[in-house]
């Protein structure tokens, strides 16, 4: 399978920061040339771009698919007893014919808008539902199976024991892990410290060692849980998870809103990636992350729109933007800009997930998982500046093209294997019945 994208304004994010008008040649899924490319030369298909940008694909580091179904059931709640009296309730109501559903309106959500890779969390029951229905996607995504071992105020369906729960996320590993062509991979998701106990935290990061996987899990995300973490265990959270043994290049930590200067030494030295959700900890009222101080001592900082149950929308220009706006507000215009924040979507969320040989630039030899942006909206005029357009004028719907592998899976805002009528209604109807079976289980 060959294509040819023409016509195009081509970030490329490589090292050098290259800017390219002309075209990208794919071949076999992979980027064959870059710049001119002769007019005879042979396709399968070609797009014209129409001097659009492109660039390549998103990578969202922190997403929830499963609770694409909750949106609007959940807001207007602290992270605590949104988790509580909301999303614990509805995790626990899902069916693998629910999680099918929720994954698969996320998957058309976050490809029509230019996102191609997600690493994502997804709750203790069904995953392999969650995979199944990724497969025809197009998606490219490390699942991972939600670990849960402290008995609280959670339903009983979350609770697992620790053995238990890391038996099924190997067993999923061993089903899932290189699927797809390579598109699905397993990551281990222990939820965080509070509904972990250290027998299971301390298991999860042997058995990452072992098997050599990612661990995906939340830390620092409100103040709230960094004392409920320092009352239980004595230490600060990022610290607790280093006595454990999970702090180290494996680890993808998200939000790390209240992390003291102690830490982030340590997180640097160790290489742990944050994984930021400034939409998700706006609307939770959890805070504002010190990206730039994190980014100044190379800890490798990405984007993500966390679940639709906070952050509601999974655009990543929206998080784009808001995580430089954030940022001049608190610190002053310049800290995080525009090309700093397209990077964190892109290159950055390669280099978290252990992607970065194969995707987040554009590069002869890379996986063609990219995406065409049409710079001619009203609201992107006079598109001077090609980052700043993107993160401050653009919008999800402006995303034109959407290839993984080479293959275009979205287009001019549908997803290619998807009837957007179909899902729309069967999503309805689905959530409908998931919160009546909730609010049953709430009582």
């Amino acid at each position: 399978m060959s294509l040819i994208i023409r016509n195009a304004l081509i970030l490329t994010l490589n090292d050098a920061w290259d800017v390219v008008s002309g075209d990208v040649h794919v071949v076999d899924g992979r980027i064959a040339a870059i710049g001119s490319i002769p007019e005879g030369t042979q396709a399968d298909r070609t797009i014209d771009a129409g001097g659009g940008y492109v660039l390549p694909g998103f990578v969202q580091t922190h997403i929830h698919l499963c609770q694409t179904l909750f949106r609007g059931s959940a807001d207007d709640l602290p992270l605590l007893a949104w988790l509580r009296s909301r999303v614990w309730p509805l995790e626990a109501a899902h069916t693998d014919d629910s999680l099918r559903i929720s994954a698969r309106l996320a998957a058309a959500e976050l490809l029509t808008g230019g996102t191609t890779t997600v690493l994502t969390m997804e709750t203790v029951h069904g995953t392999d539902a969650v995979c199944e229905a990724l497969v025809d996607t197009g998606l490219r995504a490390l699942v991972g199976k939600c670990l849960m071992d402290v008995e609280s105020d959670q339903p009983a369906r979350l609770h697992q024991s620790a053995a238990a729960g890391l038996d099924e996320a190997l067993a999923l590993h061993r089903r899932w892990h290189g699927a797809a062509n390579g598109r699905l991979r397993i990551a281990l998701a222990p939820r965080f410290a509070i509904s972990c106990t250290r027998d299971l935290l301390a298991m999860t990061a042997a058995a990452a060692e072992s098997h050599r996987l990612l661990v995906h899990t939340h830390a620092s995300e409100q103040r709230e849980e960094v004392d409920v973490v320092r009352r239980l265990t004595g230490l600060d959270n990022m610290a607790y998870l280093d006595s454990v043994g999970l702090a180290n290049s494996r680890l993808c930590a998200a939000h790390c809103v209240w992390v003291t200067d102690a830490e982030q030494a340590m997180m640097a030295e160790r290489e742990v990636k944050v994984l930021h959700c400034p939409s998700s900890n706006l609307k939770l009222g959890s805070g504002v992350a010190p990206v730039p101080e994190m980014r100044s001592r190379g800890i490798n900082v990405s984007l993500g729109a966390d679940g639709a149950a906070c952050a509601n929308t999974l655009d990543m220009f929206q998080e784009m933007r808001l995580a430089a706006s954030l940022q001049a507000m608190r610190l002053g215009p310049g800290h995080l800009t525009a090309r700093d924040v397209v990077a964190m979507a892109t290159r950055e969320g390669a280099r978290a997930l252990g992607l970065d040989a194969d995707i987040g630039s554009i590069e002869p030899g890379k996986k063609a998982d990219l995406i065409v942006v049409s710079r001619h909206g009203l609201h992107q005029q006079p598109a001077i500046d090609p980052y700043a357009t993107l993160v401050y004028g653009s919008r999800a719907s402006d995303v034109t093209y959407t290839l993984v592998d080479g293959q275009v899976v979205a287009e001019h805002g549908h997803a290619v294997w998807a009837d957007s009528g179909a899902l729309v209604a069967e999503a309805r109807e689905a959530a409908r019945l998931l919160r009546d079976r909730a609010w049953a289980i709430l009582g």
